[in-house]
C-alpha cells in the first residue's frame, strides 16, 4: 500500500494550493481518506477527513468552509483544495487512508503519504 502526494509550496495569505494524493496497492474507493498536518512543535492534526461509504465527513473548524476534500476512484487519487489560505494553514501536510476509519484521528489511521510542504507567507 502506497501514497505518494503531491502539491505542496510557497504561497501568499490569502491564496489557493491543491493537494493530490495518489494511490497504490490497494482500491481506494473501499478506504477512507484523510489529510493531516502538522506544524513545527505540535501535534499531528487531522483536517479533514471521509469515510470509505461518503457517508461521514468530518472538516476541523479551522478549515471549514476552506478547505474541500475530493476524490477521483478512476485515478486512485484524492484531493485537497485549499482556499483563503492563512499563515496559521503552514504545516506539513499528510494524505492517509485506512481500510475501517471511522473518524479523523491520527491513530485511526495506517497507510500515510510522505508529506509534503505548504507554506503561507503573510
Amino acid at each position: 500500500l502506497r501514497l505518494v502526494e503531491s502539491g505542496g509550496g510557497l504561497v501568499q495569505a490569502g491564496g489557493s494550493l491543491r493537494l493530490s494524493c495518489t494511490a497504490s496497492g490497494f482500491t481506494l474507493g473501499d478506504y477512507a481518506i484523510g489529510w493531516f498536518r502538522q506544524a513545527p512543535g505540535k501535534e499531528r492534526e487531522g483536517v479533514v477527513c471521509i469515510s470509505s461509504t461518503l457517508r461521514d465527513t468530518y472538516y476541523a473548524d479551522s478549515v471549514k468552509g476552506r478547505f474541500t476534500i475530493s476524490r477521483d476512484n478512476a485515478k486512485s487519487t484524492f484531493y485537497l483544495q485549499m482556499n483563503s489560505l492563512k499563515p496559521e494553514d503552514t504545516a506539513t501536510y499528510y494524505c492517509a487512508a485506512d481500510r475501517w476509519a471511522s473518524s479523523c484521528r491520527r491513530h485511526d489511521f495506517d497507510t500515510w503519504g510522505q508529506g509534503t510542504q505548504v507554506t503561507v507567507s503573510s
